[in-house]
């Protein structure tokens, strides 16, 4: 037998042994799992594989853009830094909603510590509004009372000024 098909050979052969190992080990530490209850080798159901993400929301009910930014409310614009810049509720904190990234741990912590007696949350109006994922987003991390604007920054905007006539 030729120098390079016996090289073949025992590379085949190797890779027949690390496999069978690694078998053996896999349904080996299956069967060992807690409580007997090891993944089945079969599928007894079928899986659903389009299922929402696991992620952490809950809801948190809309108001009316004139009923944003009473005494104690602390605002927040989930909208981008350009939008912020351009415009911003008067006394609005800009914490931009990412719709593949969850919030940082800091940003929820600090809306936490603000003291506010509601979170409002407004964002760039579209569907789905930005404002109303990141308060459904701060609501499910243990955030109390969080509302969103309905309308976001534009229908903000479109309200007249208070004081105005």
């Amino acid at each position: 037998m030729p120098l390079h098909a016996r090289r073949w050979l025992l590379i085949v052969r190797d890779a027949a042994i690390v496999v069978a190992l690694s078998t053996a080990l896999a349904l080996g530490a299956n069967a060992l799992r807690a409580g007997g209850r090891g993944i089945p080798l079969v599928a007894r159901q079928p899986y659903e594989t389009l299922v929402p993400c696991p992620d952490t929301v809950a809801e948190a009910p809309p108001i009316e853009p004139g009923d944003a930014g009473a005494r104690g409310d602390l605002l927040v614009d989930a909208r981008g830094a350009a939008e912020f810049a351009r415009w911003h509720a008067p006394g609005a904190h800009s914490l931009p909603f990412d719709y593949l990234d969850p919030t940082p741990a800091d940003a929820v912590k600090r809306v936490a510590k603000s003291g506010a007696r509601r979170v409002v949350v407004y964002g760039d109006g579209a569907d789905p509004d930005s404002g109303r994922e990141l308060a459904r987003e701060l609501a499910g991390r243990g955030i109390r009372n969080v509302v969103h604007v309905r309308g976001g920054a534009p229908a903000l905007q479109a309200q007249p000024k208070r004081g105005a006539p």
